[in-house]
């Protein structure tokens, strides 16, 4: 769907930001409302969503447990 949104996930990365999560949350509402920035008129509800997917995003990332332990990088 949206290639430019990483996995936030461990094994994946390991230093999660909230910067991170926005930044997901705001592709995806871009791609499927189909603006990169809203009119003023949409600007509200725009943002609304953003922050919607933000929260849902950290919800979820907090309550994944990881099926084994993060892999060693060197």
């Amino acid at each position: 769907m949206c290639r430019s949104i990483k996995t936030l996930r461990e094994p994946y990365t390991d230093d999660v930001t909230d910067d991170d999560v926005r930044a997901a949350a705001l592709q995806y509402v871009r791609k499927i409302s189909g603006f990169r920035a809203p009119s003023a008129r949409n600007a509200e509800a725009f943002d609304r969503a953003v922050d919607a997917v933000a929260a849902a995003t950290q919800e979820l990332l907090d309550g994944i447990a990881a099926a084994r332990a993060p892999r060693a990088r060197s």
